[in-house]
């Protein structure tokens, strides 16, 4: 008897319905079994906690199935800016670029941080509410990304006036990161990676004259056992903390507040102190994942995981968002438990390609929580919320509230 295909089961990007609720869809697949294919992606989708953390670890898997480039000549500029992308590499590459990384990104660096990200989340959301006419506001434009933006701005020693720039390129590249495309979305991705590759080296060369106490002057400098980043290592490695650190943030607070003010009780625990900002962060990331799909090629001429002999040239899709209302790693998953505080959820990936922006994602959350919580009652939704027409960067085009 042949397997049982995905979409019988539900499971349908194209479809806004299971766009505005995959989780019961993610029952199903995860019942049926702990591999089940979709025809009309080519992937073999992984469903359940265990097996997907399983997956981001095994080394016969790989982000890409080849070294180097993906093999798509249409599109040279976005190639290039994913070439040395940490999202794709395996190592060796990838353990020597995240070495280097990593001796910029350190915990003492995003610490650091900690004083700007708060006054920055301070000032937009009182700016926003001052501004909102009527007193509603939308989280998602007047408050999340410009706060998200000039926070990866002034990280980054990007000119804070460039944040609308940048919004536009993430928002087009990451399209590409969907199961299907539009050939308009693709043209859209392609001029953006031309545009944002260009806007990246003349950084470099600026920094390289005139170095700052800046990320772009850091990763110039950086040396680990002899070895620099070159510069499309360092064009790539900007693109990806701008893209994956901006829409991640964005969409988690969207998802999540979304999610924590439909529950009402669940908010106020986090309103009177009962439950900590960075505590109720961990539940936003978990219960409505703004990354629910990562795909892993098998690289090995055989793989044994989740029951099932894989061979070299298959693609897995881990379902993160299905792993994490596994009821086999969480207690009553589908509950939205503001207290819960379990951090084994899979927001961030994990692996060699554990996000490495998480520890600033974090706080850009934690410090927006916080502001949101001092708003008091008066803060609650108005109208509807609808998420945006993709399944893979899950997040909402709007989140009206009203802040009476």
């Amino acid at each position: 008897m042949p397997p049982v295909d995905a979409l019988e089961l539900g499971f349908d990007p194209d479809d806004p319905r299971f766009i505005a609720d995959p989780y019961a869809c993610f029952a199903r697949l995860r019942a049926t079994g702990r591999v089940v294919p979709d025809a009309a992606s080519g992937l073999l989708l992984i469903p359940r906690h265990a097996d997907v953390h399983a997956a981001l670890r095994h080394r016969g898997l790989g982000r890409v199935e080849h070294d180097g480039a993906r093999a798509d000549p249409s599109h040279p500029r976005w190639e290039q800016s994913e070439r040395w992308s940490l999202l794709n590499l395996e190592p060796p590459d990838h353990t020597r670029i995240r070495r280097l990384v990593s001796s910029v990104f350190t915990a003492r660096a995003v610490a650091a941080l900690r004083p700007l990200v708060e006054d920055l989340a301070a000032q937009h959301l009182a700016r926003a509410v001052a501004e909102s006419p009527g007193g509603e506001l939308d989280l998602v434009a007047d408050y999340a990304q410009p706060f998200s933006i000039e926070v990866i701005c002034r990280w980054l020693g990007v000119p804070v006036e460039d944040g609308p720039l940048l919004l536009g390129w993430s928002h087009a590249i990451v399209k590409m990161y969907e199961l299907r495309s539009s050939p308009l979305e693709r043209q859209n991705a392609e001029r953006a990676a031309d545009e944002f590759v260009d806007h990246v080296e003349r950084l470099i060369g600026a920094r390289r004259a005139h170095p700052r106490d800046d990320v772009v002057s850091a990763l110039l400098a950086a040396v680990d056992t002899g070895q620099h980043l070159t510069d499309d290592e360092i064009v790539s490695t900007v693109i990806v903390l701008l893209n994956a650190g901006h829409e991640a943030t964005v969409n988690t607070l969207g998802n999540g507040m979304r999610t924590a003010l439909a529950h009402p009780g669940e908010w106020a625990r986090v309103r009177h102190g009962e439950v900590t900002a960075a505590t109720a962060v961990e539940e936003l990331v978990r219960h409505d994942a703004p990354l629910q799909l990562f795909e892993r090629w098998v690289r090995d001429e055989v793989v044994d995981l989740a029951g099932h002999t894989f061979v070299r040239g298959e693609r897995l899709g881990l379902l993160f968002g299905s792993a994490n209302r596994d009821p086999a790693r969480f207690e009553h998953p589908d509950r939205f438990d503001i207290g819960r505080g379990d951090a084994g959820h899979i927001g961030f990936g994990g692996g060699v390609h554990f996000c490495i922006g998480a520890p600033l994602a974090r706080l850009e959350l934690e410090a927006s929580v916080t502001r949101l919580a001092q708003l008091g009652e008066g803060l609650r939704p108005v109208g509807e919320a609808t998420y945006q027409p993709f399944f893979v960067i899950r997040g909402l085009g709007s989140l009206p509230l009203t802040v009476a």
